[in-house]
């Protein structure tokens, strides 16, 4: 087995999955200010290690991407956070895109950059305890979107991004969010996921990555949110699964899905069904966001001192999860 391949196995251990809190500064910051919490570095830091320092780490999580200004930032008890994170069992990732700017050509849609100087950067990372990356790609869905254009600059860019993650020694997530903006129908957005995913692992094989030492982060198969025929869980677990069976080579160990703006408790009870119907030998996994933050958030933001509070939070959320990675989860539980 090789290394890289080893990586992605402790990041997605038996129910273990991935803390995504590499919101940029200003995503933060919006974060922040809608709990009337002041965006601070400090402020920042101090919401960040209290769920880094969790109990519920060590028992959920094997992997945390972390934002550029949080890598580099030491913690109340004077170690980096990356240490914290190895200290808590839990692999330490860094984002290393730079955003989605306006696609030349295309005006309504997104192309990510960040490939100039990556070599550089990924050694910087490196040392600084990183051992896996994430690049986003973003698609709209609508009558003329995702165009050609879109799918194949996206899936050209997460190939060349990978490429270079795998040569500095790190495990590349391969991140192709379709978003669920819009009126688009389940139908839509099943044959849209096909095809990016397709392309973008046609992609990968032409720059020479090796699958087994990838993790796919994917939408789940849902309506857009403005669409009036919604479909049930059942169906978003069993489209979610038969797309990624068509689209996914075997030889990819694992695959965390993003929440892609569902609640908490949405995105648990679909990551749940997808692991009961799951007859695939993917590790169906998540790396939430929001999913994973927001109820911590809100009640951090009430009294930020009050740590122990916000973790009891926190650790009910990652268990939640973890129960679902392994198909386990029930809404009685929640209670």
């Amino acid at each position: 087995m090789s290394e890289l391949n080893n990586i992605v196995l402790k990041i997605l251990n038996i129910g273990k999955g991935i803390l995504a809190a590499d919101e940029s500064t200003a995503t933060m910051t919006k974060r922040l200010e809608t709990v009337k919490v002041q965006s601070t570095a400090e402020n920042r830091l101090l919401f960040r290690e209290t769920l880094f320092s969790a109990s519920g780490m060590t028992e959920c999580i094997g992997g945390v991407i972390l934002y550029d200004e949080t890598i580099k930032q030491i913690t109340s008890k004077k170690n980096k956070i990356p240490e914290l994170i190895s200290t808590m069992g839990s692999v330490p990732g860094i984002k290393v895109d730079t955003g989605a700017k306006v696609l030349a050509s295309s005006p309504n849609e997104k192309i990510t950059e960040g490939l100039d100087g990556l070599r550089e950067r990924l050694k910087d990372y490196y040392k600084l305890g990183a051992k896996f990356t994430k690049w986003r790609g973003v698609y709209n869905i609508s009558k003329e979107h995702p165009s050609k254009l879109s799918i194949q600059s996206n899936a050209h860019a997460l190939a060349r991004y990978s490429a270079l993650v795998q040569e500095c020694n790190m495990v590349p997530i391969v991140e192709p969010e379709v978003l669920m903006d819009g009126e688009h129908s389940a139908k839509e957005c099943y044959e849209k996921t096909s095809e990016i995913i397709k392309k973008c692992f046609e992609e990968l094989i032409l720059h020479k990555v090796d699958l087994k030492g990838v993790i796919l982060k994917p939408n789940m198969i849902l309506a857009g949110n403005k669409c009036k025929n919604k479909i049930s869980n059942e169906e978003v677990a069993k489209l979610t699964l038969k797309c990624l069976k068509d689209s996914v080579p075997t030889e990819v160990p694992g695959i965390a899905f993003l929440s892609g703006g569902q609640s908490e408790i949405e995105a648990t009870e679909n990551l749940n069904l997808i692991n009961k119907y799951n007859d695939t030998n993917f590790i169906m996994s998540y790396s939430f966001g929001r999913a994973l933050q927001q109820s911590a958030l809100k009640f951090w933001s009430k009294n930020i001192k009050n740590i122990e509070g916000t973790q009891k939070v926190f650790n009910h959320r990652a268990k939640m999860n973890t129960l679902a990675a392994k198909g386990k989860w029930s809404k009685e539980l929640e209670n």
